[in-house]
């Protein structure tokens, strides 16, 4: 997220004291990495709009609790992921399909595009019932393919937490599936 030259160090310090001025410059440096990456948790652009806005507001608000020696990239990560998760656990699954999950889906072995189309429906569904953390960990390391170091800093477990979620990820989608008669 935009926080590497050492003019941000700055920036930084008179943000955690609470100037407007470094939290705007912090927000223009940033803002688009962090629409993107709630952009890949909730996968929906009007969400990840408001999304945005509500992290930079919380970011805002905790500028006190902000360690400028650990960077801000990590941290406004971790605040982006609490909003997306807050987000998910509120949204209704039918309300999330995700067309580009579909699209992202790898493709099944029918020639049937029909067929096609309805099993990539019925596995973004499935993705959209999945408990919030354990939905995040899995479009974030395997759809994504995020790192799991990555996922884990962002999510502020350890990386076998992260392994573990997107296993049960994984079990949960599968028992899904095969209940709807699709055999992954």
């Amino acid at each position: 997220m935009g926080s590497g030259s050492s003019g941000v160090s700055e920036y930084l310090d008179h943000f955690r004291q609470g100037n407007l001025e470094a939290f705007e410059t912090l927000f223009r440096l940033n803002q688009r990495a962090v629409y993107g990456w709630i952009l890949r948790i909730v996968r929906n652009p009007a969400a990840a709009e408001d999304l945005t806005v509500e992290t930079f507001w919380r970011i805002h608000q905790a500028h006190a609790r902000f360690d400028p020696k650990r960077g801000f990239e990590g941290w406004a990560r971790r605040i982006a992921t609490r909003a997306a998760i807050d987000w998910l656990r509120t949204a209704r699954p039918e309300n999330t399909l995700d067309t580009e999950l579909c699209d992202e889906l790898p493709a099944p072995t029918s020639a049937d595009p029909a067929v096609n189309a309805e099993i990539r429906r019925k596995t973004a569904l499935a993705f959209g019932r999945l408990p919030p953390k354990l939905r995040i960990a899995a479009v974030l390391a395997v759809v994504e393919q995020r790192p799991h170091k990555e996922v884990a800093e962002a999510l502020g477990i350890s990386v076998a937490a992260v392994k573990l979620r997107v296993f049960r990820a994984l079990r949960l989608l599968r028992n899904d599936l095969e209940r709807e008669g699709i055999t992954p």
